[in-house]
């Protein structure tokens, strides 16, 4: 049912873990299967840019939640806000090789989570600037 890299994030995720101290955290859940996502950012401003420094992730679900939103930290570690934005459920899937059709809505909640993490630390930049 899951392709090898998918068990293989599963088994062993990079990023699963609370991380101290955020500067950001992006929260979702699906009522429907139940899985549950934390996105933890950390963002390091250089040249006007803001980069994602560290992120982790938080995951309470099934194989297909936890290998997507462990991909989604890998993925969007380096990138600017701007470029982890524009990842897709697409990319995530890629990421992973493949994954079976009926756990697609996974990587929709780790794209969702990791743009919520952006979007609270943005909205928390416009408050204290």
């Amino acid at each position: 049912m899951y392709s090898q890299k998918v068990m293989e994030r599963f088994k062993n995720p990079k990023h699963l873990k609370k991380m101290k101290n955020p500067d950001a955290v992006g929260t979702v859940g699906n009522a429907i299967c139940g899985d549950m996502m934390y996105v933890y950012i950390k963002v390091d401003k250089k040249g006007g840019k803001e980069i994602i420094k560290d992120i982790s992730v938080q995951t309470f679900g099934c194989v297909a939640a936890i290998s997507t939103s462990d991909v989604v930290c890998d993925l969007a570690l380096g990138k600017t806000l701007e470029e982890a934005r524009k990842i897709s459920k697409d990319d995530i899937i890629k990421e992973l090789g493949s994954l079976p059709e009926i756990k697609t809505h996974c990587s929709v909640l780790a794209q969702n989570g990791l743009i919520k993490a952006i979007d609270n630390y943005k909205k928390k930049q416009d408050t204290t600037t």
